[in-house]
């Protein structure tokens, strides 16, 4: 049975939840069994204007106003008579170059240069755009192999994107950024991809927690409540395969411990056997946009058109339905150019940084 709804309090005591749904009414639910699987929201620093002013790339209302504001900043850069405001609006800062903002810069730099030269043709020759992809650690991937981190910099530095690593933004504002480096950058669009923490919701509940996250023992079970679980970006799941250390918060493993999770709770009401999760790190892939991506699938080092292949068809893979579908769109875009309508959908005030719901617009209070 699905209930739509926000939970904000657990009584573990009584086995109840309580939540409001969408339209704000609230409710209870009792329980035998509970499986936390709240997730995780976007990672913030305390830099002043950062929370005003960047937006995350950690759910899909995030992604439709991001595609959007791209698509805002080209045609209003186009049509302003002001150098200095036309560049700053073909300006776009990604912080954070794990996997996130690597594919944000490499996907978006594409992206942004389709539309400017859709309005260039409109207007004659004109300028091209400015990304750049800022972190404090010394190069790009920084948790995958260097060969695989040296990939994705050649790719986005012939593309034109400024790679700055050992950089990061100091202070943000409506107007731009001012980096580390005592640099001010003029821009409208601070794309904020440094990482993410738990759901907001762990740190109420009580329980033992490790790095944030709810501590859990192999069989993804709260030690001292056995009629509760906890997986995905929530859990400190034992890596059992790096003793001593946790499952980092992939979606890789999430799926996975998904899997073990409802296997282990039909073992609680004597169906089957309960396993414990155990799951060998198969690689890493990221796709950097048209034919290139830097992969390391079984740990064998693969880069350009090959990567690409192996990416996409983890991916297509991945996916629970729509394979076709989704597979029928990349050809598409293959070979037609990108869409250049906005949407709409999605405004600035819906989709802050700091949201303990990344994955649900918000919406005005009645």
């Amino acid at each position: 049975r699905l209930v739509l709804g926000e939970v904000d309090s657990i009584d573990f005591e009584q086995r109840r939840l309580q939540y409001v749904d969408p339209e704000g009414r609230s409710g209870e639910l009792d329980y035998d069994r509970l499986l936390l699987t709240v997730g995780s929201v976007n990672k913030l620093l305390p830099i002043p204007g950062v929370a005003e002013h960047a937006h995350g790339f950690r759910g899909m209302p995030e992604a439709l106003y991001l595609r959007d504001h791209v698509n805002r900043q080209i045609a209003l850069a186009a049509a302003s008579e002001d150098q200095e405001e036309a560049a700053a609006r073909r300006t776009f800062v990604v912080v954070g170059a794990g996997y996130t903002g690597t594919e944000v810069a490499a996907h978006g730099q594409m992206f942004a240069e389709s539309l400017a030269r859709q309005h260039n043709r409109q207007r004659g020759e004109g300028p091209r755009t400015r990304w750049m992809l800022l972190d404090i650690a010394p190069r790009v991937l920084p948790e995958l192999d260097e060969r695989l981190s040296d990939t994705a910099h050649e790719v986005l530095t012939q593309r034109g994107v400024e790679v700055r690593t050992g950089t990061s933004v100091k202070e943000a504002t409506s107007e731009g950024v001012l980096l580390d480096s005592g640099e001010c950058v003029p821009t409208r669009s601070l794309i904020w991809c440094v990482g993410v923490r738990p759901d907001p919701l762990v740190k109420d509940l009580g329980l033992e927690t490790q790095q944030g996250r709810i501590v859990v023992d192999e069989y993804l079970r709260v030690p001292g409540r056995p009629e509760v679980m906890a997986c995905g970006d929530a859990a400190a799941v034992p890596d059992l395969t790096r003793p001593g250390e946790i499952t980092p918060m992939t979606a890789q493993h999430a799926v996975r411990q998904g899997k073990i999770a409802g296997r282990n709770l039909a073992a609680s009401y004597g169906y089957g056997a309960s396993r414990p999760y155990k799951h060998h790190d198969l690689g890493f892939m990221v796709d950097l946009g048209g034919v290139k991506a830097a992969a390391n699938p079984l740990r064998v080092p693969l880069s350009g058109p090959l990567a690409n292949l192996v990416t996409r068809g983890y991916h297509l893979a991945s996916m629970p339905g729509n394979r076709i579908r989704v597979l029928a769109d990349w050809a598409l875009d293959a070979v037609l150019p990108r869409q250049a309508a906005q949407l709409g959908l999605v405004r600035s005030w819906s989709v802050p940084l700091e949201s303990s719901s990344p994955e649900v617009a918000r919406v005005p209070s009645p």
